[in-house]
């Protein structure tokens, strides 16, 4: 028989094979071979025989062969005529920014409606490669003139600063000496003392002399240690101030930052040492000398804890309040307690915070934030019970963030301005009593008040040349004692923007918006009988633009309009505002 397929080949000769194997085996079973004994004298070791390989080829016998087909290639070639020479490769010029020239001194003058001046000088002087000494001084001024005011309204505000300071490898300090002068005038008389068109005016106002001059004196100091083992930084501040009226206030600040390294942990502990002394002369009190001191001693620890997302502060303040003058002690305790996740990276970081404190009053302070106070006040601390809050924050895009927050604070002998009770004139009114008595002065009363706030914000930074931010809060005020929180606003907005329009063209705007507050008239008629009034005092708001030009890299030209809408709105009752405000004026740069 004759195979002619491959297959059926290979497959005969494997069972021939296979039945040769089973004949040989059969015949070695029936072969006796009897019984010997084997000595084994060196341990077994198997070896691997070489295997046989059939050589053999089979040969392929199909009745149809085909043979490939030979294939050839070509290209159909012309020649083409070309004139193109290339031309040798140049790296492209990559067009450098100006290097922005930074100078160390500034001078800046303007002058506008009103009779007003605006000053400015500051220079910068580099000692050595870790020392350097500044000064700066700054003047704003105006002659008045509001509508309907008969009083002067003149105000000077005149501040001058010199500060000396270093960097080194291990510490930084500065010093710096702050001195100011300021003029304000008690022009808001009541109607009362204006008289009427039939009758000749109550108050003398070619003798009236409404003018009040405050005097401030400090020294400041701060010292940062970098590698030092407890003591981190600590700022320290020694202020005098006065006024015309025989009144004087000093006070010293102390706040060092220790550390102390406790199971593996830092323990941040901040320290206050704050002492108030002033003394309010008898004239302006009406009887004897008015004294008030406070010495409050704190002590702050707080421990971070930072876990992947998770940021808590823990922590607790504690301070002690001396009431020298009424021989007085209280000891208030504060939780300190923050925390905040990132729940979706810098997009949205939820934040919440349980704080309170003991906030040092001063007359300055107050003067600072009310120029027409009474030159006689009883000044006591506040005690911040706590002050709640729950937020969120973080990115809307790579230009714009956002902020949230509601919270709820508490806070005994918070501090209010409110209009001072006055009597009545009868008749002529002598202009040489003091010239705080027209219906034209604030006093500050105590109470304890709960507040619930909403805060928003938004925050635009779309480039260098574009920044806007805006933000508002409402807030409901709870009271005890006053009918009122006097003269806090239900609501308050702002809007600022700052717009780089080309190399030289810059400009920008503020707006605010104060809802409506509420304050109290007093009047004492000569019958003695008293009578209070509350008072409404209306909503404002108040737009300001500004436009500069630069000529050069150091001189620039600015023109500044304030109070756009010219509303003569009153932000104390009885003081109306200048109406709308033009300045124009020029900043030179420069080096010594």
């Amino acid at each position: 028989m004759i195979f002619k397929h491959p297959f059926i080949y290979k497959i005969s000769c494997f069972c021939l094979c296979l039945a040769s194997a089973s004949w040989s085996v059969t015949a070695q079973e029936e072969q006796d071979l009897g019984t010997e004994v084997v000595n084994v004298v060196k341990p077994y070791t198997p070896t691997i025989s070489d295997a046989f390989k059939v050589k053999a080829t089979p040969v392929l016998s199909d009745s149809v062969n085909t043979s490939k087909k030979k294939v050839t290639y070509g290209i159909f070639s012309v020649p083409v005529a070309s004139t193109f020479t290339p031309a040798k490769g140049k790296a492209a010029n990559v067009k450098k920014a100006r290097r922005v020239k930074l100078y160390d001194n500034y001078a800046t003058l303007g002058f506008g409606s009103y009779t007003s001046v605006l000053a400015e000088v500051y220079s910068n002087i580099q000692i050595s490669r870790t020392e350097n000494f500044g000064v700066f001084l700054n003047h704003n001024s105006s002659q008045g003139n509001i509508e309907g005011v008969r009083a002067d309204d003149y105000f000077y505000d005149s501040r001058l600063n010199i500060n000396y300071g270093a960097r080194e490898r291990d510490l930084s300090w500065r010093t710096d000496l702050d001195l100011k002068h300021q003029i304000f005038n008690w022009y808001g008389v009541d109607a009362l003392f204006l008289g009427d068109a039939q009758t000749q005016p109550a108050l003398d106002f070619q003798n009236f002399d409404p003018s009040h001059t405050f005097f401030t004196a400090a020294a400041n100091g701060s010292l940062t240690l970098k590698d030092a083992a407890v003591f981190k930084e600590g700022k320290a501040t020694l202020r005098y101030f006065g006024d015309s009226e025989s009144n004087n206030e000093l006070r010293f600040i102390a706040t060092p930052t220790l550390e102390f390294p406790v199971s593996n942990e830092l323990i941040t502990t901040n320290i206050t040492l704050d002492y108030l002394s002033n003394t309010f002369d008898a004239a302006n009190t009406g009887g004897e000398e008015l004294k008030n001191s406070h010495l409050n001693i704190g002590v702050a620890p707080s421990l971070v804890i930072l876990r992947d997302d998770l940021t808590v502060n823990i922590g607790v303040a504690g301070f002690v309040n001396l009431d020298t003058e009424n021989s007085n002690t209280n000891i208030f305790v504060y939780p300190q307690l923050t925390a905040s996740y990132r729940v979706a990276g810098e997009y949205f970081i939820a934040y919440a915070g349980l704080e309170g404190s003991l906030q040092q009053n001063s007359y300055y302070d107050f003067a600072q934030e009310n120029p027409f106070l009474t030159p006689a006040q009883t000044v006591v601390p506040t005690d911040r019970q706590y002050d709640g809050y729950l937020g969120m924050k973080g990115k809307l895009s790579n230009s714009a963030s956002y902020n949230l927050r509601a919270s709820y604070k508490a806070e005994n002998n918070r501090a209010l301005f409110r209009l001072q009770n006055f009597t009545t004139p009868s008749g002529m009114i002598a202009a040489q009593q003091p010239a705080f008595l027209f219906g034209n002065a604030f006093e500050v009363r105590y109470d304890d008040i709960n507040t619930f706030s909403v805060f928003g914000e938004l925050n635009f930074d779309v480039s260098n040349n574009f920044k806007m931010r805006l933000n508002g809060q409402f807030n409901t005020y709870t009271t005890d004692v006053e009918s009122e929180a006097w003269n806090l606003p239900d609501l308050t907005a702002s809007v600022y923007g700052d717009y780089q329009i080309s190399e030289h063209w810059f400009a920008g705007v503020n707006l605010f918006f104060v809802g409506e507050r509420k304050d109290q008239r007093g009047v004492i008629d000569p019958l003695g009988i008293f009578e209070e009034t509350t008072l409404t005092l209306d909503s404002y708001f108040d737009a300001n633009a500004h436009v500069g030009y630069r000529l050069s890299d150091r001189l620039s030209a600015f023109a500044r309009v304030n109070n756009i809408f010219g509303t003569n709105y009153e932000k104390w009752i009885n003081y109306p505002v200048q109406g709308i405000q033009g300045l124009v004026g020029a900043t030179y740069k420069f080096d010594f």
